[in-house]
């Protein structure tokens, strides 16, 4: 409501104590509180929700509509819910209400990832190590159980309905057998394939793990160049064009910022385009020389504290193929080996020294390479083992970490002079997201699906069918398509092995001998995909092979990796929306929505897995929310001690000042909280539930069956009213079709406090209060609050959901209450009826608007200066010019009531620069019921304090009002 005078309540209810009016206005009331009391009344919202089973009267309502199918991305199911987890859940609330209301089956079945390394390690924590697979998958089991829990009842809070009694767990036995089933499927289609490959491996996992658990963190690390000491001398000369060398002690020098990968060193990597130098200089009083690219040849001196001359250049390729001896066969005959040159793309010339030395177990180029070359697997020397230390068989540095090796290993390299400088280096290195321990590159023999080779019925590759289903994807925001394009676009083969207990098996059979699949595997998946979805995973660990292979079971081993967990949530789109709840959803989805960070993540591991299954994305939209920071634009964390825990707020403030929190916040880029932003939130709040009381109050005697006036005959400003909340709505859904809510929570702000509060309510409370209670002029106001509030109900139900439904249970009347399934969600967008010329209607009241806020700073300095109390005090002459004259002389007398003065009238001047607004004290009697300022206030002498129209409207035919 307007706070200004204008806007004070004639004749309300006297104070206790004194005689009431003898004249009373109309003021109807509501039981619906002024207070919200939400943390305290929301609870019971929500026990009502589940008791009367809510969400099966929507889904009873919504039958047979057209379905909108936003699937759920399952949040992990380990620890309690935090900010982000509510965000994320209010706003696929938000968007699924939304789109129920706007005429579709919105299902909404949420869902939790069960399997994976976090589960594991709290059971290690719990239980100790080592404990037997079958143990360690009952408590994994029975713990992902408990924290489902948990954080169920937590998002339940927050208002969101949904399938809480049949959610989708990765963990159900049924989906389980599926995800082993889309295995099945992607291993017939000619996707996957075994073998050795460097891949992201963490030592305290003792994994391999997926693109989405690498983050990049700084690192200090020995940044060193190494000289690889010259074998084939004669080569070497005839490469750069000489008959001779004029020394045969010599090195081609690299640089590495991984001291530890030069033990397994087995090759060395030009540019087969760059230009290298042959440099004459004298180290430690001995004639050498050095192969360095040119252009680098003073900087790598200058580094090495040498001087010296170039003596002859070659390109690249002439290299190619030259060997040279090990770094370190000087100083163990187990490094006497020779390391070719093979001519690399990918070798750069900003730094270092133009030359790379590859080792093909520990980097991805470096293996490409040398299989490129080749190299056969078995050929490949990977000395380090799953913990990150060195084998029993290295020379020097077995039984090391990688980490503790790099000192020794320069050492050594110093002691026997093929280290040329050490420098410590910060640079950005990868680490484990969960550990927080830097990784590294290790080959091991794993299950990749392969982004590149064609498929079994030669269609395109599965980059090529991924990027085309980013092609056919909307994305919100946009930026989002480039984001997930580029990860696709440039990603390495997806490892799809993990070496875990707690996940969904890759039950294959493997000779023993050769390494090969079983013939039968498809069949046999099948029958182990039957027995899990009977037992679970834990059924394909009890399995004897016997039991399916008969006597060939001693020729072959059971595989013991598991699938990667990206594999378990990005199958859902099968093993969910066209398996376990096939009935409630539907392929492909109509949206996936999640944080930016599962561009990475679930949205990728889905998109690969539907182009591998169905050849298409499995989703027709994306949307990505951005992270929750402090009020100062910092992310939460312990240390800072700035997190805000949700459950706080609800049970402080209410679930619904965060639901409109999220509403409000631009979620496209980091969302802002802080006890600021919440209090603004909270007075956001007040302001728009004390609009709804207002409404809820002047429709409590309002029976439209009886009352409703018809469109037609409604009083102008009514028609306009009607109108305005007609042009609001258009533009509220049009924001819900784009999911954009911080608009819509605007603009319904905007709506309640200025274009009701400020302006239609206040200009109305004098025909809802003065009025004859059953006159034409008043029903016809009751009769646009009545379709005003019908629509903004429902536009605000998929934000503001409690207060709504608290509304909905004063407003809808007992049959239409009843009708709605007891709620109001149940309902589609109010169709508001048509008014004849809204267009007119709406510009003819925005030039009302203005004069109006001209009057009122008019009036506002008048009564400043001491000259008039309330507005209802003064009396108005507006000079206007041409258009603007005609149109306020249009609404006749009733134009006092747009401006809320006891009179008002125009006159008409030349020209806008003579337009003015002229305020008058006026020198009548106020009315003791209505508070105008009249003539003909006291002339009925039975009514002394009453002035003529509140006579009327009480004891005879009513004034008639025509426009306001």
């Amino acid at each position: 409501m307007s706070n200004n005078e204008s806007s004070a309540k004639p004749g309300k209810p006297e104070k206790a104590g004194k005689a009431p009016s003898k004249y009373p206005v109309n003021m109807t009331e509501t039981a619906f509180p002024m207070r919200g009391d939400l943390a305290k009344r929301e609870p019971q919202w929500v026990k009502q929700w589940q008791e009367k089973k809510v969400y099966e009267r929507i889904r009873k309502a919504s039958a047979g509509r057209p379905k909108f199918i936003l699937h759920d991305g399952p949040p992990y199911a380990n620890g309690e819910i935090h900010l982000g987890h509510a965000v994320n859940k209010i706003l696929k609330d938000m968007i699924v209400k939304a789109r129920n209301m706007a005429g579709f089956d919105a299902q909404y079945v949420p869902g939790w990832d069960c399997h994976g390394m976090p589960i594991e390690i709290q059971i290690e924590k719990k239980y100790g190590k080592n404990l037997p697979v079958a143990e360690v998958q009952a408590k994994a089991r029975a713990y992902a159980n408990e924290q489902i829990a948990l954080q169920k009842k937590d998002f339940i809070r927050l208002g969101v309905l949904g399938e809480w009694d049949n959610p989708y767990k990765t963990m159900n036995f049924s989906n389980e057998a599926d995800e082993l089933r889309a295995l099945g499927k992607i291993l017939e289609k000619g996707y996957v394939y075994r073998g050795l490959k460097p891949v992201n491996w963490c030592f305290d996992c003792g994994s391999a793990l997926a693109e989405a658990e690498v983050e990049y963190q700084d690192k200090r690390d020995p940044a060193i160049d190494v000289g690889f000491p010259f074998a084939e001398h004669d080569k070497v000369a005839t490469a750069f064009g000489l008959t001779d060398l004029p020394t045969r002690h010599g090195y081609i020098v690299i640089w590495t910022t991984t001291p530890w990968t030069i033990p397994a060193n087995q090759a060395l990597n030009v540019h087969p385009e760059f230009e290298y130098a042959l440099v004459e200089t004298s180290r430690n009083g001995e004639a050498t020389l050095l192969i360095l690219a040119k252009d680098l040849v003073a900087s790598c001196l200058e580094r090495f504290g040498l001087e010296g001359k170039i003596i002859a250049t070659t390109t690249g390729e002439k290299l190619s193929l030259i060997r040279f001896h090990h770094p370190l066969a000087k100083a163990d005959a187990g490094y006497d080996r020779l390391s070719p040159v093979f001519l690399g793309e990918y070798v750069t010339a900003d730094s270092g020294t133009g030359i790379v030395h590859s080792s093909p177990a520990y980097g991805i180029e470096d293996f490409v390479s040398c299989k490129a070359h080749g190299m056969k697997d078995d050929d490949i020397l990977n000395p380090v083992m799953g913990d990150g230390r060195y084998a029993s068989w290295l020379p020097l540095f077995a039984g090391l970490t990688i980490w503790e090796a790099s000192k020794p290993i320069c050492d050594k390299l110093e002691e026997i002079g093929s280290l040329f400088k050490l420098i410590m280096f910060s640079h950005s290195y990868m680490h484990c997201w969960r550990h927080k321990s830097p990784i590294i590159y290790r080959a091991t023999s794993q299950w990749f699906a392969s982004m590149d080779n064609t498929p079994k019925d030669g269609g395109p590759s599965l980059r090529q069918t991924a990027l085309q289903g980013i092609e056919d994807t909307a994305f919100f925001p946009g930026w989002g398509k480039a984001r997930l394009h580029g990860m696709i676009a440039n990603r390495p083969d997806w490892t799809l092995s993990r070496q875990r207990q707690w996940g969904v098996p890759m039950a294959f059979f493997v000779h023993k001998e050769t390494g090969e699949l079983h013939p039968r595997t498809p069949e046999l998946l099948e029958q182990i995909a039957q027995r899990i979805e009977q037992g679970g995973i834990e059924a394909w660990q009890a399995l004897d092979p016997k039991e399916l292979l008969g006597d060939e079971a001693d020729q072959y081993l059971k595989n013991k990796d598991t699938l990667d967990v990206w594999f378990d949530s990005g199958s859902t789109h099968q093993t969910v929306l066209r398996g376990s709840h096939r009935q409630e959803l539907q392929f492909p989805a109509d949206l996936y929505l999640e944080g930016s960070d599962q561009h990475r993540g679930w949205f990728h591991s889905s998109l690969l897995t539907s182009s591998m299954l169905n050849g298409r994305a499995p989703y027709k939209a994306l949307l990505t929310h951005g992270f929750v920071v402090d009020g100062e634009g910092r992310k939460m964390s312990k240390s800072l001690k700035n997190g805000v825990e949700p459950q706080k707020v609800a049970d402080s403030l209410g679930a619904e000042i965060l639901r409109l929190w999220v509403a409000s916040s631009d979620y496209s880029g980091e969302i802002s909280i802080s006890e600021e932003i919440l209090k603004r939130v909270t007075e956001a709040y007040r302001r728009i539930r004390n609009t709804l009381r207002f409404l809820l109050a002047n429709t409590s005697d309002f029976d439209p069956a009886q009352h409703a006036v018809p469109m037609a005959e409604l009083l102008e400003i009514d028609r306009y009213a009607i109108a305005n909340m007609a042009r609001l709505q258009g533009e509220v859904l049009a924001h819900f079709e784009t999911y954009e809510f911080h608009p819509v929570v605007a603009k319904l702000q905007m709506y309640c406090s200025e274009d009701l509060g400020g302006f239609y309510l206040d200009i109305l409370k004098d025909r809802l209060y003065t009025s004859g209670v059953d006159s034409a002029a008043r029903r016809s106001a009751q009769t646009a609050v009545w379709h005003i509030t019908q629509s903004l109900l429902r536009l605000m139900a998929p934000i503001l959901s409690f207060t709504a439904e608290e509304a909905w249970s004063f407003f809808a009347g007992k049959e239409a209450f009843e009708a709605s399934g007891e709620t109001i969600f149940s309902q589609v967008y109010y169709a508001l009826p048509e008014v004849a010329d809204a267009q007119g209607l709406l510009a003819k009241f925005a030039v009302l608007h203005e004069v109006r806020a001209a009057v009122t700073k008019q009036l506002e300095e008048v009564r400043i200066a001491g000259s008039i109390g309330s507005s209802l005090q003064a009396e108005v002459e507006l000079k206007v010019a041409g258009e603007k004259a005609a149109l306020l002389e249009s609404l006749g007398d009733d134009l006092k009531f747009v401006l809320i003065t006891s009179a008002a009238r125009v006159t008409r001047v030349a020209s806008v620069e003579e337009e003015a607004v002229v305020v008058t004290p006026s020198a009548h009697q106020k009315c003791e019921r209505c508070w105008h300022y009249r003539a003909d206030v006291g002339s009925h002498a039975e009514h002394a304090g009453l002035c003529g129209r509140c006579v009327s409207n009480l004891f005879g035919q009513g004034e008639k009002r025509q426009f306001a």
